[in-house]
């Protein structure tokens, strides 16, 4: 919920998907997955989070 609030990229998701109609779990559900997938390429590359390489 942290996330969806305060990262730039899980927000703009959450927020897409709430306009699109997506109920709240299933938005945060979203966020929480993009998240996870973000975490898991700044361990597996060693490199810290960069924005604007991130899609």
């Amino acid at each position: 919920m942290v996330a969806a609030r305060w990262n730039p990229l899980v927000r703009a998701q959450y927020q897409r998907l709430l306009a699109a109609g997506k109920s709240k779990m299933s938005a945060l559900g979203a966020a929480m997955r993009k998240l996870v997938h973000i975490a898991f390429g700044v361990l597996k590359h060693h490199k810290p989070f960069d924005p604007n390489v991130a899609a």
